[in-house]
């Protein structure tokens, strides 16, 4: 990793703050080497939140001050994306650094029943490495509160079976909050129950290198906000009848997100941990589409100017908001428009950030891109590739073809047999509305055979 040259003056605080070894005096300077360092790492993973839901990114009206401002500490990345459109698939690949058709995760994890159906197991193999397991064994305290939904059935392991010394979730078994899960006021305080569980695991373990991850239940539907978060929203309501609006339930929903999310940052100044770090706040796929009957009354989410929405694997169901803050090394103030990152990127990523090893017969279909991360723009050296078997709700132009890669600037969607071929040159047209897939004959092919090779490599 790179190295970095403070003065005498900020020596001793910077050691306070990320620890050190092999230091190397030269006149008035000392080296500190990054790699010495062990710093604290907190991963944020909202819930169907869309690329285009936040201030930073462009909203015109959803306040979301906390978060615009970790994006001005920090860089704000424009083209992350998550590898399955629904929430499980995603959470594996996070999880494990693999596609998640690679551990038969296709769709979320239902009944028994309906997950026999899909051709899918009831939860994550629990013999499986996860980022959380190679942490805890290098030493870091491993800590997940609020959304787990990588297997929640009577047989299903609880999270600390995946690498996870503290844990309160959902959808799990373990400690957790489900038999609150229909009370009507639940979601709309759940941000604020799991930043306390977080920041209690903080303050237990500030002393050590601890691995946090905060998976929220918002704004994944269905959404019932009260009636104090929904007031600076109330210009959004319709007229004429008593009944609150999509926009003023939505809004509401995601401002108290980000008020939770400001709180647990500020107890990080508060508590001098902010400086070693690493806060990445993102979501686990693209907004609820409206004609899904629980968000019926409240499907307004934005994924911004692209197609597609949760489900779908166009942009807009998978390319999603990504910021990283860590004082010192990732530049603040910045924004990557053209850097190409990955969910199945973030276990070789991570662990290249914390000094720990990946094992050798892991083989990550992602990519260590933290030099990204710490300031380089540069071309991904691996595709993405998506699958999605089922179903996709709503407006006809989010209905997706079944597969996708995604290989420097060109992004291949077609089924299994070869119809419904679509290829964009995503740069030139993120909206994926051109398609040049008769004029490319050879970037079809080429595209193509990876695709095909690859999902043959997949458990039936």
């Amino acid at each position: 990793m790179s190295s970095y040259v403070y003065t005498r003056r900020d020596f001793l605080k910077k050691c306070a703050a990320v620890g050190v070894g092999g230091l190397v005096l030269s006149n008035r300077t000392l080296k500190v080497r990054l790699s010495a360092g062990r710093p604290n790492i907190i991963f944020i993973f909202a819930d169907d939140l869309g690329w285009g839901d936040l201030g930073c990114y462009g909203h015109p009206n959803i306040k979301t001050p906390n978060l615009d401002k970790l994006a001005q500490q920090g860089t704000l990345f424009k083209q992350f994306y998550v590898c399955g459109s629904v929430c499980s698939p995603s959470r594996a690949a996070i999880m494990t650094g693999h596609y998640p058709a690679r551990h038969r995760i296709h769709g979320h994890f239902a009944s028994v029943e309906q997950n026999q159906s899909r051709g899918m197991p009831n939860y994550l193999d629990p013999q499986v490495t996860t980022i959380t397991k190679l942490l805890k064994q290098a030493g870091y305290a491993t800590g997940h509160f609020g959304k787990w939904h990588l297997g929640g059935s009577s047989d299903a392991p609880d999270p600390g079976a995946y690498g996870i010394d503290d844990h309160r979730t959902t959808t799990s078994n373990g400690p957790t909050w489900d038999t609150k899960l229909y009370e009507p006021y639940f979601r709309a305080q759940s941000t604020g129950l799991i930043v306390d569980e977080a920041i209690r695991f903080i303050e237990e373990n500030q002393t050590n290198p601890f691995y946090l991850n905060a998976w929220t239940l918002v704004p994944h539907a269905t959404l019932h906000p009260t009636e104090e978060q929904m007031a600076p929203y109330s210009q959004f309501g319709p007229k004429g009848v008593p009944y609150k609006g999509a926009m003023q339930i939505y809004y509401a929903s995601v401002t108290n997100l980000d008020e939770q999310i400001g709180r647990l940052l500020n107890r990080l100044d508060q508590l001098g941990l902010a400086e070693n770090t690493v806060v990445i706040f993102s979501s686990d796929n693209g907004p609820e589409d409206i004609h899904i009957r629980n968000a019926s009354h409240s499907g307004v989410g934005d994924p911004g100017p692209f197609r597609g929405r949760k489900r779908s694997i166009y942009e807009g169901g998978v390319r999603e908001p990504f910021i990283v803050r860590w004082p010192g090394h990732v530049p603040a103030s910045r924004t990557d428009d053209t850097s190409v990152i990955a969910g199945v990127d973030f276990l070789p990523t991570v662990c290249e950030l914390a000094g720990v090893q990946v094992p050798a017969g892991l083989n990550p279909d992602g990519e260590n891109v933290s030099d990204i991360l710490l300031g380089t723009s540069r071309p991904r050296t691996k595709p993405i590739m998506w699958e999605w078997r089922f179903s996709i709700k709503g407006h006809i132009l989010n209905q997706s073809p079944m597969l996708a890669i995604r290989d420097g600037d060109w992004k291949l969607l077609m089924n299994p047999d070869r119809s419904r071929l679509e290829l964009y040159n995503i740069p030139d047209d993120p909206t994926e509305l051109n398609n040049l897939a008769d004029s490319q004959s050879q970037i079809v092919q080429n595209l193509s055979s990876q695709l095909l090779t690859w999902k043959a490599t997949l458990p039936n």
